[in-house]
């Protein structure tokens, strides 16, 4: 079965940290770029950040730069969001998303809201509440 399975969310006060990981099977894993999309209530899809199968790139949005660092692990298929210095805007469902490296590369650069259909494989998304 071709999956990702994120984890990690969880309710944090301003200025704390967060590690989320995607755990994928199934996945033709050395040729899969993934992405950290979320969604805040009543909001679009944004892209977070991406990495591709070889480990360039990698992407970040504007308002994580310096804040937010994804990391990947070929040899365990997984990948990880590393989430410093927390904001209340951060809040929302964080979802791990994959597909082939040039279709990430592609949608990143081109398509700043994603949607669904835009890539094969997505997690059930982990929720992130930052909040005092």
């Amino acid at each position: 079965e071709v999956q990702v399975v994120e984890s990690g969310g969880g309710l944090v006060q301003p200025g704390e940290s967060l590690r989320l990981s995607c755990a994928a099977s199934g996945l033709p894993w050395s040729t899969y770029g993934t992405a950290w999309v979320r969604q805040a209530p009543g909001k679009e899809l944004e892209w977070v950040s991406a990495i591709w199968s070889d480990f360039k790139g990698p992407y970040y949005e504007d308002s994580v730069k310096g804040r937010f660092t994804i990391s990947r692990d070929n040899a365990k298929n997984m990948v990880f969001l590393q989430m410093d210095r927390l904001k209340p805007e951060d809040t929302a469902v964080y979802y791990c998303a994959a597909d082939q490296d040039f279709r990430v590369e592609w949608l990143v650069t081109n398509r700043p809201n994603p949607r669904k259909e835009d890539l094969s494989v997505w997690g059930q998304g982990t929720k992130v509440t930052v909040s005092s």
